[in-house]
C-alpha cells in the first residue's frame, strides 16, 4: 500500500490512525479555532495525528436558504490563520475547478465531496495541483467503482490519494455503511478514510435540512477501525444543537476523547501495534 505524506506524519499501512476533525461549515474564526484547540489537545494527549477540517462553502445544501459558510477568499483566509495558529495541516472541500488553485494555496488535503466524485476534469484539475486528494465515495456507488477514481488522478500523475466511506443511499433519508467497503477500496493501494458523522446523516431528513443520529457514532468508529480504515474524518462542534449546519450529527466536543480512546484500542488489536 501506498503511503501518504499529510504535512509532518504519514497515512497508511503502518502509520498511526490519523483524525480530521472540526466544524462542518466555519462558523467565524474564533468558534472554528475554540474547536480546532479542543481537538488538538485531545488528539496530543492520545498521539493521534490531526488534521483541521471545515468548509468555506457547502454548496450542496438542502434549502436555498441553507447556511454555506463564508465562501472561499474569507474561508480561506480563516484555513490559513487556523493553520498558522494551531500549527496542523488543513483540508476543506471544492465544488468547480475554478477554486482549485486558491485552495491549492492553502489546504494541505483538497477534498472532493461525495456529490462530485465522478466529476472528471474536477478530479483532473485538483489532481494537477499537487496536493493530496481525499475523494468522498459518492452514497450513490459501490466500492468497487472507486477504482475508476483513482484511475482518474493516476491520468493527473496524483499518487497522494485518501479514499473516504460516507455511507450509501439506501431507501428514504437513509445511509448505511457497509464494512466491506473499507478492504475493497484499500485493495487499490490507498489509505481508506471513515466519515463517521456524515455516515449517521439522514439528507433532507429534516424537511429543509439534514437530521442525523449522532448518537450511533460511537458505534459505527468501533466497527469501521475494526474493518481496517487508516483514519477517521468527524464533524465536531462545542454546542452540536447550535451549530449551522449538520448539528443533529455533529459529535459533541465533550464526547471525543471516548470515542477516540476506544478506536486506538480497537486499532492496536486490528494492527497488531
Amino acid at each position: 500500500m501506498n503511503t501518504v505524506s499529510i504535512g509532518n506524519f504519514k497515512v497508511g499501512e503502518g502509520q498511526p490512525l490519523v483524525l480530521f476533525a472540526g466544524p462542518c461549515v466555519l462558523e467565524g474564526l474564533e468558534r472554528s479555532l475554540l474547536i480546532g484547540r479542543r481537538v488538538k489537545e485531545i488528539t496530543e494527549k492520545l498521539g493521534i495525528p490531526y488534521v483541521f477540517k471545515a468548509s468555506f462553502d457547502k454548496a450542496n445544501r438542502s434549502s436555498y436558504n441553507g447556511f454555506r459558510g463564508p465562501g472561499i477568499k474569507k474561508g480561506l483566509e480563516m484555513l490559513q490563520a487556523i493553520k498558522d495558529e494551531l500549527k496542523v495541516p488543513v483540508i476543506s472541500d471544492i465544488h468547480n475547478e475554478s477554486q482549485v488553485a486558491a485552495a491549492a494555496k492553502v489546504l494541505d488535503v483538497i477534498q472532493i465531496p461525495a456529490f462530485l466524485c465522478r466529476q472528471t476534469d474536477l478530479l483532473y484539475k485538483a489532481a494537477k495541483s499537487g496536493k493530496t486528494i481525499n475523494v468522498k465515495k459518492g452514497q450513490f456507488m459501490a466500492p468497487n467503482d472507486m477504482r475508476n477514481v483513482v484511475d482518474k488522478l493516476h491520468e493527473a500523475g496524483c499518487s497522494d490519494i485518501l479514499l473516504t466511506e460516507r455511507g450509501a443511499s439506501f431507501g428514504y433519508n437513509n445511509l448505511v455503511v457497509d464494512m466491506r467497503s473499507f478492504p475493497i477500496m484499500r485493495s487499490f493501494g490507498y489509505p481508506v478514510v471513515f466519515d463517521a458523522t456524515h455516515s449517521v446523516q439522514l439528507p433532507g431528513g429534516a424537511g429543509t435540512a439534514s437530521a442525523g443520529n449522532r448518537e450511533y457514532v460511537e458505534y459505527l468508529t468501533r466497527a469501521a477501525v475494526g474493518a481496517g480504515v487508516d483514519a477517521l474524518f468527524m464533524e465536531v462542534h462545542d454546542a452540536p444543537d447550535e451549530a449551522l449546519c449538520d448539528g443533529p450529527n455533529m459529535v459533541c466536543l465533550d464526547n471525543l476523547e471516548s470515542i477516540l480512546k476506544d478506536a486506538l484500542a480497537i486499532n492496536a488489536i486490528v494492527k497488531k501495534q
